[in-house]
Order: structure tokens, then C-alpha cells, then sequence
């Protein structure tokens, strides 16, 4: 049967206020507390994070933009010559000095004999011009006697002269009263002439002893030249000739590339048979044991860094169980976009900052180094000790 009044009581028992089981105050409190405690807690979190990091964690700046590196050493040919023998391959490990390439040599071992032949070519040259001083030092001494011979010449014809004219001027004064022939008195003329002539060939016999001895002396000065203050070995010819052997035997001991360093061998791009030429990158030795870390920090977190500040690291290659220490050894002379191919030019109205990164230097510890091998190129967090 239908109730008229069931409306109005459904509506006065929706908006009748709930009755009071003497539960409700306590639901408050305990959220209250709970509240309170859960406030507490972060509080105590925030002043423990505050005191870590005042104490800690401001001493400590990060990055993961940090790299293996190492100072890697190319294999270039200093000669150019095919290729007779490869005698390594990528990622083997080799020593200092250990044959890598073999270059063919026989241009080169021609190249020695050919020298050789070039310096006893010299010391013989040279060997003779000592001898040509010998040989116009008595030249000159020859030429000296013949000097000797014409002024003795010149003695005894102007002594025949003297004679003849005495003689001459007998006849004459006897040829005058009659007491000797006309042709007494020719001869004695003829006579007086030939010494006269006699006399004119012993001037020029001695000109000619004086030009002689002089050309002599001249040849003996430019010979002396070619010989002075020095030896057979120390004579410029020989020296030279000398030169070119010394070089042609360092290009024979170049045929044999052996590595410059300890390290791996990487980026081999040399095959037997190969025409190499000078200058030209066959391959890399990477020295594993002196690698080392270039870790890019933003510029902001390198206000207190200083070069022997501790640095630990870890590597993505083995995880962080694995940790590194190292130490900073350097900071670079620029940040990376300033040594990039093209530099940033920030001189236009479209300019934006952006936060730079400076590549620090960390050294790593050899013994941590030999334990977990790293390669080049791996990734790495670093963490910089910046309190020290």
C-alpha cells in the first residue's frame, strides 16, 4: 500500500546528519599524527640531505661526458717502397721495437753500394791532390834551378861581351895604323854582336825560368787549397761522399718499420704488395696501459677543481662494481667548441647561451688499469674530489 509520507522520510533520513558512534575524533588524530610523522620525516630527510650535502655532496661535481684516451702512436714509412711482409694484425698486442712492416730493400741496398762506390771515388780524388802537391812542390823547385841556370847564362854572356868589345876596339885602333887586315877587324865586330845576342837570349832565358817558376807556385797555391788544414777523411769531398752512404744506410735500416711503443695495433691499412710512400699512416699502436680519461665537465662545476684533485670513476664496460681512481693532470687550453673544425661564432642577434664543457685530463691508476683492461673510446662517470 502506498505511503504518502515515504518521500519525505527517505529525504529527512538522506540529509539527517550521521549519528555519533563516539569513533570519529579518534580517525582524526590518528590521521593528524600521521600526517605529522610523515611531515617529520621529510623534514629530517631534507636537514640530513642539507648536512650531506654541505659536509659531502657540494665537494663532489660529476659528469658522464668523460672518454678513454690515450696518446696513440702511427706507423708512417719514412722511404717509399712496396710492401714485402705484414707481420701483424689489428688488435694484436706488440712491443717496442717488434718488426711490423717489411719494406723491399733493394733499391735501397743499391742506393748503399752505390755510395760506397761514390766515396772511395773521393778519397782517391783527394788522394791525388796530395799527391799533386808533391809533384809541384818539385815542379817549383826545378823551376827555381832553371832560374839559377839563366842567371848563370846571363854571367857568361855578358862576360863574352865584355870580352868581344875589348877585343873590338883592339882592331879598331890597330886597323887604323895599318897593323891588322880589314877582315881581322870584321871577325872581331861579328864576334862582339854574337855576344851581344848572346846576352839578349840569357834576359829572355831568365823571363822565362821566372814565368815558369811563377805558374809552378800558382799550381802548388791551388792545389794547397784543395788540401789545406785537413785530412784525406776530413777533405769536404770526402766528408760529403760520406754523407750520402751515412743516408742511404739509414734508408736501408727504414725497410724494417718496428713499433715506436708498447701498445695494440689498430687501423692496419697496409697489404703485401703495397707501393707505400713516406708520410702515409699504415697503422696505429694504441698503448692500452697509458690510457687515460678526458672528462668534459661544465664550465659551473670547475670553480674549485685544481690540477691533483682525486677523481673516481666508473666504466659502462664493466659497471659500477668496478671503480677507478685517477687524478687530474691537466685542464685543456679551451672548451671543446672552441677546437671544434667550425668554431661557434656567437656574434649575431640570434645568440643563445649554452653552458660550455672544458675537457679535464684524468690520469688512471696503472695497476686498476692493468686489472680491467679499457679501450678507447669508452664511456665513463667521473666524480671530482673538489674539497682536496
Amino acid at each position: 500500500m502506498y505511503d504518502a509520507e515515504a518521500p519525505k522520510k527517505q529525504m529527512e533520513s538522506i540529509g539527517a546528519p550521521a549519528a555519533d558512534d563516539g569513533q570519529g575524533k579518534p580517525k582524526t588524530e590518528l590521521r593528524t599524527k600521521l600526517l605529522a610523522g610523515v611531515g617529520g620525516a621529510v623534514a629530517l630527510g631534507a636537514i640530513a640531505f642539507g648536512a650531506y650535502w654541505l659536509a659531502i655532496g657540494s665537494h663532489y661535481v660529476t659528469t658522464e661526458d668523460a672518454y678513454v684516451d690515450a696518446d696513440s702512436a702511427q706507423v708512417t714509412p719514412l722511404i717509399g717502397a712496396p710492401v714485402r711482409q705484414v707481420l701483424v694484425a689489428n688488435t694484436q698486442t706488440v712491443r717496442r721495437g717488434q718488426v711490423l712492416v717489411l719494406l723491399d730493400d733493394t733499391d735501397a741496398r743499391i742506393a748503399v753500394a752505390t755510395a760506397q762506390a761514390q766515396l772511395d771515388q773521393a778519397q782517391r780524388h783527394v788522394r791525388g791532390y796530395f799527391a799533386a802537391d808533391d809533384g809541384l812542390s818539385a815542379q817549383v823547385l826545378a823551376r827555381t834551378a832553371e832560374i839559377a841556370k839563366a842567371n848563370a847564362a846571363m854571367a857568361s854572356a855578358r862576360s863574352e861581351l865584355q870580352r868581344t868589345a875589348i877585343d873590338l876596339q883592339r882592331r879598331k885602333a890597330l886597323a887604323a895604323s895599318g897593323a891588322i887586315s880589314g877582315e881581322e877587324l870584321t871577325q872581331a865586330q861579328t864576334a862582339n854582336a854574337a855576344a851581344q845576342a848572346n846576352v839578349d837570349a840569357a834576359k829572355a832565358g831568365q823571363a822565362l825560368a821566372a814565368a815558369n817558376r811563377g805558374a809552378a807556385e800558382g799550381s802548388l797555391s791551388a792545389s794547397a787549397a784543395l788540401t789545406a788544414n785537413a785530412t784525406i777523411d776530413a777533405n769536404p769531398e770526402v766528408a760529403a761522399a760520406r754523407a750520402r752512404l751515412d743516408q742511404a744506410r739509414v734508408d736501408l735500416t727504414r725497410t724494417v718499420m718496428r713499433a715506436p711503443i708498447d701498445g695494440t695495433i689498430g687501423q692496419r691499412a697496409v697489404q703485401v704488395g703495397q707501393r707505400v710512400a713516406p708520410g702515409v699512416p699504415l697503422m696505429v699502436v694504441v698503448p692500452i696501459q697509458q690510457a687515460y680519461v678526458n672528462a668534459n665537465f661544465k664550465e659551473v662545476q670547475l670553480k674549485r677543481a685544481r690540477i691533483g684533485q682525486p677523481v673516481e670513476l666508473t666504466s659502462d664496460l664493466y659497471g659500477g662494481g668496478v671503480k677507478y681512481h685517477g687524478r687530474v693532470v691537466g685542464f685543456a687550453a679551451g672548451t671543446g667548441s672552441a677546437f671544434s673544425l667550425i668554431p661557434a661564432q656567437n656574434a649575431t642577434g640570434n645568440w643563445i647561451k649554452v653552458v660550455q664543457r672544458v675537457p679535464v685530463r684524468i690520469a688512471l691508476d696503472a695497476n686498476e688499469l692493468r686489472l680491467h683492461p679499457l679501450r678507447l673510446g669508452l664511456s665513463m662517470k667521473a666524480s671530482l674530489n673538489t674539497s682536496r
